[in-house]
């Protein structure tokens, strides 16, 4: 699995992961408050501003991450246009382009283990009365881990697709994906058990 932490330095890096986390959901609630496409531009565009504080490379790196992002926008785009509520499309489209890159940013800028303790502390409630969050904290860690790598590896399947074949791969990497997931949970689920499983 890979590191979703940015190699390049900067000021956010050493920001504390629950000021982030929750300047991520604040911006992110105060977008849903506002159909208004000029303000939602004013919030992407300071997502890239923020972006390119830590340089080209850093904004470069942010921008291929949106690129899965880009098939929901294409499709939200040709239902308003279909609709004739360009202005709603809009807002939709903008909205989801400065959420997705806010959580891009986060995930860039903070170590998992920061996020995990964060998770932990606004958990501890649970474990007061009781309940485990250990499985909790693990399936969370999880995701944010194998959502990248499985969708890289199907950027790797489309690309060795187009390699052998001039049609769009389309629903026909699903499959070989699907089995790459199911491979990866059943490595993952060895590993687990082999230390003793999920406390």
């Amino acid at each position: 699995m890979i590191s979703l932490t940015s190699p390049v330095e900067t000021p956010f890096h050493r920001w504390p992961a629950g000021l982030k986390l929750a300047g991520l959901s604040a911006a992110t609630f105060l977008m849903f408050l506002t159909d208004d496409p000029w303000l939602l531009l004013a919030a992407l565009g300071g997502v890239v501003a923020v972006y390119a504080i830590g340089g080209w490379r850093f904004l470069a790196t942010g921008l291929r991450l949106l690129r899965p992002v880009w098939v929901f926008v294409v499709v939200v785009a040709a239902w308003h246009l279909y609709t004739g509520d360009l202005a709603g499309g809009s807002a939709v489209v903008l909205r989801l382009l400065a959420a997705v890159g806010m959580a891009n940013l986060v995930t860039m800028t903070t170590r998992l283990s920061d996020m995990i303790a964060v998770i932990r502390l606004l958990l501890a409630p649970l474990r007061r009365v009781g309940l485990s969050t250990g499985a909790l904290e693990i399936a969370i860690a999880l995701v944010i881990r194998f959502v990248p790598v499985l969708a890289q590896k199907g950027g790797n399947l489309a690309e060795a697709w187009r390699a052998r074949s001039p049609r769009r791969a389309g629903w026909r990497i699903v499959a070989p994906l699907a089995l790459m997931a199911l491979d990866d949970a059943e490595h993952v689920a060895e590993a687990l058990r082999a230390r003793g499983g999920v406390q």
